[in-house]
């Protein structure tokens, strides 16, 4: 069974490998609920907050993003925790 909602957290790449934790660095956090569709990629898509996302339940791994209509901007990564 597929987890039906996530968090997915938008962090500046230039922060990877900071002591500080995901959650204090993330510059947007947003809960994505299973939508039943699959996305392009393959994957289950999940959304909410103006994120669409299809990912990975089993790694968890954001496979393709859109933050509010658009591609996540160049030095932001989408993480989802464990």
């Amino acid at each position: 069974m597929a987890t039906e909602r996530f968090t997915i957290y938008l962090v500046p790449e230039h922060v990877e490998g900071h002591p500080a934790t995901v959650q204090e660095t993330a510059v947007r956090a947003e809960e994505v609920t299973a939508t039943g569709e699959t996305g392009s990629s393959g994957y289950p898509r999940y959304a909410g907050g103006g994120l669409v996302a299809d990912i990975d339940a089993a790694t968890p791994a954001v496979e393709a993003l859109l933050v509010d209509g658009s591609e996540l901007d160049y030095g932001l990564r989408a993480v989802i925790l464990p």
